[in-house]
């Protein structure tokens, strides 16, 4: 598999162009809370995936990510849409430089996983300090909503076996309801398909999509809310 930390610092722009190709979740969002008027936390904003498409929305909107090239793509797409009230902050998700009860809705989008996924050590003890973190800068009756993998390549959720245990957690430990969704890959072509998953998820998917002659690369999402 590429190195996606390496990805998210030096390839913020081919990220972007693949996960371009995915319809936005706005519906999926409002269909838990509708984003109007509230003060919003993105963590692991990356590129503005979720920013961009709450930013018109919110009251405010602060987008976190480890990555500050990742940021500057979302700033720049921030000010190109002409929105204000945003501002941008580096930092660990286990320790958030934001004020405590400062936000109403937190989103966080295929990030969470990084830190707790079972191959990272202490994962468990990551999990818990994310929560905590989050439940420390929600408002009462503030909401969080978090989207993770279920499968890449697959039409019903088949999630990695290392994520198993965080999504678990979750709901067993942490209370979030749960339910998963469709989020293929649109792409202008098998080439570009071919290409694109392969710079992100490897020779082995870049080599189904070739087998099967994919131009729409399924996949599947986990959305964990409370």
């Amino acid at each position: 598999m590429p190195n996606h930390d390496d990805i998210y610092q030096n390839d913020a722009e081919q990220y972007h162009k693949l996960i371009s190709k995915q319809e936005d979740l706005i519906r999926h969002i409002e269909g838990i809370r509708s984003p109007d008027g509230l003060d919003i936390v993105d963590l692991g904003a990356g590129s503005g995936r979720l920013t961009t498409i709450l930013a018109p929305r919110a009251k405010s909107i602060v987008a976190v990510d480890a990555s500050d090239a990742m940021l500057r793509i979302n700033g720049e797409r921030l000010k190109a849409g002409g929105h204000d009230r945003w501002r941008t902050v580096v930092a660990d998700h286990r320790s958030l430089p934001l004020e405590d009860r400062s936000a109403d809705l937190v989103v966080a989008g295929w990030t969470i996983s990084y830190l707790g996924s079972s191959n990272v050590p202490n994962y468990r003890d990551n999990i818990k300090q994310i929560i905590g973190e989050i439940r420390r800068i929600l408002r009462p009756n503030g909401t969080v909503i978090l989207f993770e993998t279920m499968g890449t390549g697959e039409e019903t959720p088949n999630p990695p076996d290392f994520l198993r245990s965080y999504y678990t957690a979750l709901e067993e430990e942490y209370g979030f309801s749960h339910r998963w969704i469709r989020t293929d890959y649109a792409f202008d072509s098998i080439e570009q398909a071919e290409e694109l998953c392969r710079f992100f998820f490897g020779d082995e998917m870049a080599e189904r999509v070739v087998s099967n002659r994919w131009q729409t690369v399924p996949e599947c999402a986990g959305i964990w809310w409370r």
